[in-house]
């Protein structure tokens, strides 16, 4: 079987269980973003090479990113059923996760911090943001058509996890973050 099959040159895609949509569908630019932030996961990987401890961490993220993809590209009038699971421990493994990682730094977490640091605490923004630009499309999925729970917990966990892990990676090397302000809640309490 080849790779193209010249179905979308129109500019339509084929969602789980055959119908077509415009590319530019929500549910196709959601999971379409979701896809992007999966790369830029595994680029980060590929940075931090093979043996790091965060690699099995990351390879359970990956593999649960493409079972959410196939999930939202279910439309849910599909009479097909998806076999892929459903990582519904998703939102309880960042948090223990971040847990894990917060719990192993030097310093708490009271700032807004401008992303960079080194290129590892980098990418890890960029997987942030990206998952923000995710999420905030598939709220607007969630408006057109229904969407499991644990996908939308799953997704805004992880830049907060994406979050902590730039932290994290900063806190390690030793690299001083660079502070814009404190976090408001954290300013009420001071001034209180």
């Amino acid at each position: 079987m080849k790779i193209y099959t010249k179905k979308g040159d129109k500019g339509t895609t084929a969602l789980f269980g055959g119908s077509r949509v415009d590319k530019d569908d929500v549910r196709v630019n959601c999971y379409g973003t979701l896809d992007e932030v999966n790369s830029t996961i595994g680029l980060l990987r590929a940075k931090l090479g093979p043996d790091h401890e965060w690699q099995p961490n990351l390879h359970k993220i990956q593999k649960d990113m493409m079972d959410m993809m196939s999930h939202l590209a279910r439309p849910s009038d599909c009479k097909k059923e998806n076999p892929n699971p459903k990582p519904e421990d998703g939102a309880a493994f960042c948090e223990q996760w971040i847990d894990e990682l917060e719990a192993g730094m030097t310093t708490k977490s009271d700032y807004f911090l401008l992303p960079g640091g080194n290129e590892i605490s980098a990418l890890c923004h960029v997987v942030r943001t990206q998952m923000r630009r995710g999420e905030r499309l598939l709220v607007t999925l969630m408006k057109a058509d229904h969407v499991d729970d644990y996908i939308a917990a799953y997704i805004n966990r992880l830049s907060d996890l994406f979050f902590i892990m730039a932290r994290a990676e900063m806190d390690k090397a030793g690299v001083a973050e660079e502070k814009w302000q404190l976090f408001l809640y954290k300013r009420k309490k001071s001034v209180e």
